[in-house]
């Protein structure tokens, strides 16, 4: 079962998923999604791991995403 995320979360990876691909990512940028990464594990009780795969994976696969749900 996918773990539901937010919008703003969602964005927040997409933004560093291309700045990654365009060799750009700021140490800033990785701090704040896994500060929101974690914030959203506490918040919604699931693994911070969990949460971040499966970001990871609607993100960077949504091939996958769209197959699993």
């Amino acid at each position: 079962m996918a773990i539901e995320l937010p919008d703003d979360l969602i964005e927040l990876e997409r933004s560093a998923w291309t700045a990654i691909q365009a060799g750009t990512l700021t140490v800033e940028t990785a701090e704040k999604v896994q500060a929101a990464i974690t914030a959203f594990a506490a918040e919604s009780g699931e693994l911070r791991l969990a949460v971040e795969t499966e970001l990871k994976r609607q993100v960077r696969h949504p091939e996958a995403a769209s197959d699993a749900a």
